[in-house]
C-alpha cells in the first residue's frame, strides 16, 4: 500500500478542511449562535439585556443575561401572527406533496417516454426553475394583477369593481401565491425525476414488459421502486423548500394580510422595524425543528425498511 507524501497530505487537509471550516462558518456556527440568540432578549445593539436580569447571572453572548423560554412561550401565547404561519406553511407543504411533486414526476415520465418534441417541453418546464424567485413573483404579479392582468382580462373580470384582487385578498392570496411555487417547484421535481429515470436499468422495463406487465405496472411495481434514492432526496427537498418558502410572499405584500410564513415572521422580528432579535431566532429553531421532524421520521422509516429486506 502506497503511504502518503507531506504534498499529498497537505492537498488532502486543504480539500477537506477548507469546506469543513466554510461549513463550520456558515451553516453551524450561525445555526448554533441562533439556538443561543433565541434564549435572550436583545434588540441587535448593544449587550444582551432581559428586563428580568438577575445579578450574577452568567450570559450567553457579550453582558447580558438569559431570558430562558419566554420567546417559546410568548410566540406561541401571545403572537398573533405565529399559529397562522404555522398554518400557512403546513398548507404550503401539502401542496407541494399533493400537487408540485405528482405534477413534475407526470411530466418527467411523458418527457421520457420520447413524445415528439419533448426536449422543447423540457425547456419550457424548466425555465421557471432557472428563474431566481424574485423574477418569478414580479412575472406573476403582472398576470394577478387587478386593474390590467393576465387572469382578470381572460375571465372578464378586469373592469371596476368586477375586478378579482387576487394578491390582496386574505382569502385568495395565499393560494394565488401557490399556483407561482408549484409552477416552480413541478420544473424543479421533474428534472430530479429525470435523471432517476434515465439511471434505471432498461432490462427491468424489458423484463417487466415480457411478463405482459403494462405501462402501468411497469412504472409503480419496478421502475418506482428503483428509484427509491431519488424519491428521498425529493421528500426532503420538498419539506426544506416549503418550510424555507420566503421570496414569493415577501414580494407579493411583505407575509402579511393572509400570507403569513414562519421565514418571514423571523425575517421581519430580525430585520424588521421591531429588531427582536432573540425572538427571531426563537422562531427560527421553532422553523428548524418544524422541518426537521417530518425529515427525519421519514429517512428512519425508508433506512429501516431498508435494513429489514
Amino acid at each position: 500500500m502506497r503511504t502518503m507524501s507531506a504534498r499529498d497530505r497537505v492537498v488532502v487537509a486543504l480539500l477537506l478542511g477548507i469546506p469543513l471550516l466554510l461549513d463550520l462558518a456558515f451553516v453551524w456556527f450561525p445555526a448554533i449562535g441562533t439556538v443561543l440568540l433565541s434564549f435572550t432578549k436583545w434588540n441587535g445593539v448593544g449587550s444582551l439585556h432581559t428586563t428580568t436580569c438577575k445579578p450574577n447571572l452568567p450570559s450567553i453572548l457579550n453582558n447580558g443575561c438569559v431570558y430562558g423560554i419566554q420567546n417559546y412561550h410568548q410566540a406561541v401565547t401571545i403572537y398573533p401572527e405565529f399559529w397562522p404561519a404555522v398554518r400557512h406553511n403546513l398548507i404550503w407543504l401539502a401542496v407541494f406533496v399533493v400537487i408540485a411533486t405528482p405534477l413534475g414526476m407526470l411530466f418527467a415520465v411523458v418527457i421520457d417516454r420520447g413524445i415528439k418534441g419533448s426536449r422543447m417541453y423540457q425547456s419550457i418546464l424548466f425555465l421557471p426553475v432557472m428563474l431566481s424567485l424574485a423574477l418569478v413573483g414580479i412575472i406573476w404579479e403582472f398576470m394577478y394583477s387587478q386593474d390590467y392582468g393576465l387572469i382578470n382580462s381572460v375571465i372578464g373580470r378586469d373592469h371596476g369593481g368586477d375586478s378579482i384582487d387576487w394578491l390582496g385578498n386574505p382569502h385568495l392570496n395565499l393560494w394565488a401565491v401557490l399556483v407561482e411555487a408549484t409552477w416552480r417547484q413541478a420544473g424543479y421535481v421533474m428534472v430530479l425525476y429525470l435523471a432517476g429515470l434515465k439511471a434505471v436499468d432498461p432490462t427491468l422495463r424489458e423484463a417487466a414488459l415480457m411478463d405482459g406487465a403494462n405501462a402501468w405496472q411497469t412504472f409503480w411495481r419496478v421502475v418506482f421502486p428503483v428509484m427509491r434514492p431519488i424519491n428521498i432526496v425529493i421528500m426532503v427537498v420538498t419539506v426544506i423548500e416549503s418550510l424555507r418558502a420566503f421570496d414569493l410572499v415577501y414580494i407579493t405584500n411583505k407575509g402579511i394580510n393572509g400570507l403569513e410564513l414562519l421565514s418571514v415572521l423571523v425575517t421581519s422580528n430580525i430585520v424588521g422595524e421591531t429588531q427582536r432579535v432573540g425572538f427571531g431566532s426563537a422562531l427560527g429553531v421553532v422553523l428548524l425543528v418544524i422541518s426537521l421532524v417530518p425529515i427525519s421520521i421519514f429517512l428512519f422509516q425508508t433506512f429501516r425498511r431498508e435494513e429489514s429486506q
